[in-house]
């Protein structure tokens, strides 16, 4: 089975750059607490990473 990351934004996108605000909701997250749950890619990384300041990320 391929690995899963679960990704819940835990800060505001409220003063960041547009590019930053646009990564966050293409992971599909809009709201603070929000989850959600995505397979372990490359690009997903690199998404994870430019915005990494805001995501709370976990393996499962």
């Amino acid at each position: 089975m391929a690995k899963k990351l679960e990704i819940t934004l835990v800060r505001s996108v409220i003063g960041r750059t547009e590019t930053q605000k646009q990564t966050v909701k293409a992971l599909g997250l809009n709201k603070i607490d929000q989850t959600v749950v995505w397979e372990d890619t490359p690009s997903l990384r690199g998404s994870v990473n430019k915005v990494s300041h805001l995501l709370s990320v976990k393996e499962l």
